[in-house]
């Protein structure tokens, strides 16, 4: 009888033994609890894209529902951008919110809010110093250089809000889908575990989330737009806004304002903010020579 070769075995959940699949009801076991917001947490193996999923539902969806992919084949980013990873080699996963209590014109912040949320969550659980390039990337350094670890697309569904996060994790270099891209393995994670770090961001979401909502959405009192200044790493660079319409804008980022946007000081000693747009990082700060 002929022996598989490796490359000859079928795939299956435990093909990657260095990517376990998540265990559900362990997860179900940490977050769910009678004064938690999560009310629900589902992982399915595979599925076009965690957000588009929630966003069908919900109409009726309870607030805290956790959608998980082992895979996603259609993820996506701002402005229709792709999000692919082999399976198992990251966290992909969407949250239903609905702050129906708090003024809409500030829910603009949840991406925002997310951001910091998962920042601190990665530093926390996987020792990894995580930085946030506005308005929704997740940054971390490879041999020197920043690169994209993960980002956050928030969108407007029935009553609430969807808020998808992708993170690369395990990723090693050979899979990277291009060269401006990395995972907190090559960043030097001090952990991979998955299950913990889902967990440890599910948690730094629902404590931020408390502290934006019980302040009505403002996000000075709450904390937010301070701590999200503080781990900007597009703050005091010169950057280029690429804004739609086909404009583009070109200045030194100077502040993230009381609605969540950044504010360019430009040549002409005008301060122009920025509402939405792609960010293009052209030098650094002083701190970073």
């Amino acid at each position: 009888m002929a022996c598989m070769t490796p490359s000859d075995a079928p795939h299956n959940r435990w093909s990657d033994l260095d990517r376990p699949p998540l265990n559900v009801a362990a997860l179900r076991r940490g977050l769910l609890r009678p004064d938690s917001l999560w009310s629900s947490v589902d992982v399915v193996d595979t599925t076009g894209s965690t957000n588009s999923d929630l966003a069908a539902r919900a109409d009726g969806l309870a607030e805290g529902t956790v959608l998980v992919a082992e895979e996603q084949t259609a993820g996506r980013g701002r402005l229709d951008r792709t999000w692919t990873a082999p399976p198992r080699s990251g966290l992909f996963f969407s949250v239903h919110l609905t702050p129906g209590d708090v003024p809409v014109r500030r829910w603009g912040w949840l991406p925002l809010l997310a951001g910091v949320a998962t920042a601190t969550a990665l530093a926390q659980s996987a020792g990894v110093d995580t930085t946030l390039k506005w308005p929704n990337d997740l940054l971390v350094t490879v041999d020197g250089a920043e690169r994209k670890t993960g980002g956050i697309l928030a969108e407007r569904a029935g009553e609430g809000v969807v808020i998808g996060i992708g993170l690369n994790v395990s990723l090693r270099a050979d899979e990277l889908p291009v060269p401006t891209a990395g995972s907190l393995a090559l960043a030097g994670a001090v952990s991979t575990d998955r299950e913990t770090l889902l967990r440890a961001v599910l948690r730094g979401l629902e404590d931020w989330y408390g502290r934006w909502r019980a302040a009505d959405g403002d996000a000075a009192a709450s904390g937010l737009q301070a701590a999200y200044a503080a781990g900007c790493a597009t703050l005091d660079r010169t950057v280029r806004a690429e804004l739609p319409g086909g404009r583009s804008l070109v200045g030194e980022a100077v502040a993230i304002d009381g609605d969540g946007r950044l504010v360019l000081s430009t040549g002409d000693g005008l301060q122009e903010p920025v509402s939405a747009g792609d960010i293009v990082h052209l030098f650094a700060g002083p701190s970073e020579g």
